[in-house]
């Protein structure tokens, strides 16, 4: 029963740290979040979903559609409801993601509808056998995925030119558009990556749930969670909160219920950040005078 917790555990975090990544991803570009990423990861899954099983696209087909539509709702939200208000030092652009959210979710609840629907796919079917458990090769691909991600995100920003063009962003807005760099379309690819990591996280979970309009908004509160938990500003330190997070979750469940589990998670989170306020792994940010 622990092996079988701690296997569903390590999913359910993989998938929160894949959204809570894309908190990280605009949080160090522009330092805002997209409060929409829950949704995102809803229509990833719908439109993963319409694609492949209403309309039987080939996967080939129906993945990269649907990353390209998500990429596109992150532009969208950037380009309406972000720049506008941060632009002139306005703090609204988080009440506009927080209701573009909603906007979606309603949208996707009157045209895919609210009765659950099952996502049928052939990784979903696969088991292997572990440590005497049958275990789905799906549940196996999300940490995998979600740690490639991280690992990823890291080295570029360590050690390629793309990651000093996102420091440069960052520390000096003014300074970087004046070295040629084009800092609002830095800002609108991060919001474009953002929600296609709602968007995998969205593909990869819905065939071990289920898909529904409705599936976004408690998901995505759990990744922002998982973000502050782990320090924002921490790819690694962001990856490993959400690993943590799954792993409580599901241990939670298994040993007292799921009536007790959010219960337990979020008074943990609180805890967490009484003790450390920057996060399990993050740190203070020293300002250059």
């Amino acid at each position: 029963m622990i092996t079988a917790a701690i296997i569903t555990g390590l999913g359910l975090g993989s998938m929160y740290a894949l959204l809570a990544l894309g908190f990280h991803i605009t949080y160090v570009v522009s330092r805002t979040v997209n409060f929409a990423q829950g949704s995102a990861m809803m229509v990833g899954a719908v439109l993963g979903y319409s694609f492949a099983i209403t309309w039987g696209w080939p996967l080939w087909l129906a993945v990269p559609a649907t990353l390209s539509l998500c990429a596109l709702y992150g532009l969208i939200i950037e380009r309406f409801l972000v720049r506008p208000f941060h632009s002139r030092g306005s703090e609204a652009w988080l009440m506009a993601t927080v209701a573009a959210g909603i906007l979606v979710d309603n949208l996707a609840l009157f045209t895919f509808g609210k009765e659950p629907r099952q996502f049928t796919s052939a990784l979903a079917n696969q088991h292997l056998e572990l440590f005497g458990n049958n275990v789905g090769v799906l549940q196996l691909l999300i940490p995998l995925v979600g740690g490639g991600i991280a690992l990823a995100l890291f080295l570029v920003r360590r050690y390629t030119r793309l990651g000093k063009v996102l420091e440069a962003c960052v520390q000096n807005p003014k300074a970087a558009m004046l070295m040629g760099i084009r800092v609002n379309r830095v800002v609108a690819v991060a919001f474009a990556v953002s929600t296609v990591f709602a968007a995998i996280a969205g593909l990869l979970i819905a065939p071990l749930f289920s898909v529904n309009a409705e599936m976004g908004m408690l998901f995505g509160l759990k990744a922002f969670a998982v973000a502050i938990l782990g320090g924002i500003a921490s790819a690694g330190g962001v990856f490993a909160a959400g690993l943590l997070f799954g792993l409580v979750e599901a241990l939670v469940t298994v040993y007292f219920g799921s009536a007790f589990t959010q219960l337990f998670t979020f008074a943990l989170v609180i805890l967490a950040l009484a003790l450390r306020p920057n996060g399990l792994f993050g740190s203070k940010t020293l300002v250059k005078v």
